[in-house]
């Protein structure tokens, strides 16, 4: 007797794709895929299909081990709390049309943590029960007070493996700001949206202002090397930029990787770019060109790899499962144990995007507050969903095993979360990123080859990245 717990999708090709629980696939032809949906597989048919711990007898003991432990590696497993986002302002110096965050104007009054709100914030970091923290400070632009960055950083001395990112649109850098950059445990990110004119338009609202940004990121840059600092560009998906015009943008300041983020249907952008509440499938389209366009630049000129940074978390997510926490793709993804964001008022939401979503007055998803905890029945609620594991559409669905659980996104968009996962952008977005992960995976272009190697880090470049059966 064995047991096949395997999904199907069809690929571009005449091929069939076979996915495993536990994220074995194989590249199989349609007569196969036919006798095995008609019970009819033949003697080499299980052979291979065993092989490849896709068909399991369920007589074989190591062999159901090995599986349920490959199942094990795909769940995702949430610790003790040591990924925090802390918000010390929501003042701003810039007014995006894009805003996620509904910030308020730099000289506004109570948008910043007061003393009992601080006070509470180092006391959540006194307690924690970690060794090793990763901070980021966001905003508003927190640099507006570095005075808040530097009490939290001085009060994390204990713990032993330490990382902060400061997140700021690097308009100024004084002297206190310049200080915290100097630490080795302190990395910057910032948003560069292509060239100059396309800054300025989306960003900064004058030339003068991008001059200033470009004259800071190349300070840092030179003062610290691309290792320190990261950017990303926020795309308008109704006036997609030029695709060498914006990979030229990140490689002329040596930054290598590119996070293509289309705008988010947050905060003021809800009400100023409405249409990116549905993705047309042009952006889709743009950001396969995109992967396409570095792989032929990676091997045009093999003295630099460029990437496009959420394919290759997808990438990692087929081959290398629990190699990263991007939380938008773990399953389950409970909320509030691991993970929390700080708000400017000391209210604790489960991610980024619910605070946005809270500021914007849709729903009001804070699950506490660092005065009394966030062990509460609101985060238990989203709790109760955050996992794919018995949805009827992903569990059908190949890319289970690769994919997870974005309530916050189903709310943002739709206002529910029941809503059939196939008719969701999150699930349009990531059935075209997990075919794109497939379709390279199984070319022969030396090319594709060579870029997919780099992008999962191996030493190498292997002949073949799937197995095909005949």
């Amino acid at each position: 007797m064995t047991f096949a717990p395997i999904r199907v999708r069809p690929t571009n090709g005449d091929g069939m794709l076979l996915v495993g629980d536990a994220g074995d696939f194989a590249l199989a032809e349609r007569s196969m895929v036919e006798r095995l949906c008609a019970d009819a597989l033949t003697d080499e048919d299980r052979d291979v299909l065993s092989r490849e711990g896709l068909l399991i007898d369920a007589d074989d003991h190591l062999g159901r081990v090995a599986h349920a432990y490959g199942v094990a590696e795909r769940i995702g497993h949430a610790g003790a709390l040591d990924y925090l986002i802390m918000v010390p302002t929501l003042r701003c110096n810039l007014s995006c049309s894009y805003c996620q965050v509904s910030r308020v104007a730099e000289r506004s009054t109570g948008f910043d943590w007061n003393e009992a709100t601080l006070a509470a914030v180092l006391r959540l970091i006194d307690g924690l029960e970690t060794e090793r923290v990763k901070i980021e400070f966001q905003g508003g632009e927190p640099t507006l007070r570095p005075d808040l960055i530097r009490a939290v950083i001085d009060r994390c001395e204990r713990i032993p493996i330490r990382q902060f990112v400061i997140c700021t649109n690097l308009q100024r850098i004084d002297e206190e700001v310049l200080a915290l950059f100097d630490r080795p445990d302190v990395f910057i990110s910032t948003s560069l949206d292509g060239d100059a004119a396309t800054h300025a338009r989306q960003r900064t609202g004058d030339g003068a202002t991008t001059d200033a940004f470009l004259a800071n990121l190349r300070f840092v840059l030179d003062r610290y090397g691309p290792t320190k600092v990261s950017a990303l560009p926020t795309v308008d998906p109704a006036r997609l930029p030029d695709m060498d015009g914006l990979i030229d943008s990140y490689a002329a300041h040596g930054i290598d990787g590119v996070f293509l983020r289309p705008i988010n249907y947050q905060g003021f952008a809800r009400k100023r770019h409405a249409e990116v509440r549905e993705l047309a499938a042009a952006w889709r389209d743009y950001h396969s060109a995109f992967v396409r366009r570095l792989i032929e630049r990676n091997w045009e000129d093999r003295s630099r790899v460029l990437e496009e940074t959420y394919f290759s978390i997808c990438l990692r997510r087929v081959f290398q499962p629990g190699a990263d926490r991007h939380v938008d793709l773990r399953d389950p993804n409970p909320v509030g144990v691991d993970y929390v964001v700080v708000d400017h008022d000391g209210r604790v939401y489960p991610t980024d995007e619910a605070r946005m979503l809270t500021r914007s007055g849709v729903i009001d998803l804070a699950i506490g507050d660092v005065f009394d905890g966030w062990e509460t029945e609101a985060r238990d609620r989203l709790n109760a969903h955050a996992t794919n594991r018995f949805d009827p559409t992903c569990m059908g669905c190949a890319y289970q095993p690769f994919c997870g659980r974005d309530l916050v996104d189903d709310l943002s968009r739709y206002g529910r979360i029941d809503l059939p996962r196939h008719e969701t952008e999150f699930c349009r977005r990531h059935l075209a990123m997990f075919d794109l992960v497939f379709e390279l995976t199984y070319s022969d272009d030396p090319a594709v080859r060579y870029s997919l190697a780099r992008w999962l880090r191996l030493p190498g470049t292997p002949n073949e990245f799937g197995v095909r059966l005949s």
